[in-house]
């Protein structure tokens, strides 16, 4: 059997993953989003998006809060990690990934239970008699519930660029007279671009089109875009309407994708223009 035949031969099944669960299914958002409940040809599904830009105004910017955040922890604890022995390494790396191995609905009921009104934190607060706060069923509850739920997304990508970041280039800098900041920004900036990209897109997205962490963490009260095509499908029954905010939020998230590919091509001029 020849190279060429073994590599066609293992890429059918991929292929075959791909038609079945990626295309497939978009095809169908798009044939619910131009059809209407008898199955009509209609462009009325999409003439009702307008009506719901506040709320996909409100996901972005609470994805780009989450991300962020996520971002300002993520990348200095990358940093630190990689600087530390393997052995270490890798303990925190499974610390990291421990929370990722159990369900997400769980992880979004404990901090439930640590911000409710007579969780956790109240109930620390008074042991301390200081007054409770309400702090369930708040943005800055759902803001906290996307970074707890994301934020490996955003630490393991840049750990594994900085982990094998080349040290002789830190020393070349180091000896043509920069400082750690300057090593810093001019170095290794520049080269975790990719990981820290990889990680923004990872967390941007999901925090975008999420619905559960509202609902349990913001109480109803916090209606984002992932809430209404929710409730579309589940309580509405209107698929069409569904599907046609689906395939709006999926081409935001292309292009969201797209943007953070253009950034990433140039692997020359994209630590100047980042930076």
């Amino acid at each position: 059997m020849t190279r060429r035949l073994r590599a066609n031969l293992l890429d059918k099944p991929y292929f075959l993953w791909a038609l079945l669960f990626i295309i497939t299914p978009l095809f169908m958002v798009l044939y619910y989003a131009l059809t209407d409940k008898s199955g009509a040809f209609t462009l009325d599904n999409f003439s009702q998006i307008p009506e719901y830009f506040s709320t996909i105004l409100l996901s972005v910017l609470y994805g780009i809060a989450a991300t962020v955040i996520c971002l300002i922890l993520g990348y200095p604890f990358a940093y630190f990690l990689s600087k530390h022995t393997e052995r270490t390494q890798r303990t925190i790396v499974l610390l990291v990934m421990l929370p990722m191995w159990m369900n997400f609905l769980i992880r979004t009921y404990s901090l439930m239970t640590i911000l409710g009104d007579t969780g956790v934190i109240n109930l620390f607060l008074t042991h301390l008699h200081i007054k409770p706060a309400h702090l369930i069923n708040t943005p800055g509850a759902v803001i906290l519930g996307m970074v707890y739920n994301f934020l490996p997304y955003m630490i393991l990508p840049i750990y594994s660029v900085l982990s094998k970041l080349d040290n002789s280039l830190l020393e070349a800098a180091q000896d043509l007279g920069s400082n750690k900041f300057h090593t810093f920004r001019r170095v290794v900036l520049p080269l975790s671009l990719p990981g820290l990209l990889s990680g923004v897109t990872m967390v941007f997205v999901p925090c975008v089109s999420t619905f559960y962490i509202t609902q349990k963490l913001g109480g109803g009260q916090i209606v984002l875009i992932g809430d209404v095509i929710e409730s579309q499908f589940q309580t509405a029954n209107n698929y069409n309407l569904g599907a046609s905010l689906s395939f709006v939020l999926m081409i935001l998230i292309f292009i969201c994708l797209g943007v953070m590919n253009h950034f990433d091509d140039g692997k020359d001029g994209q630590g100047g223009m980042v930076i």
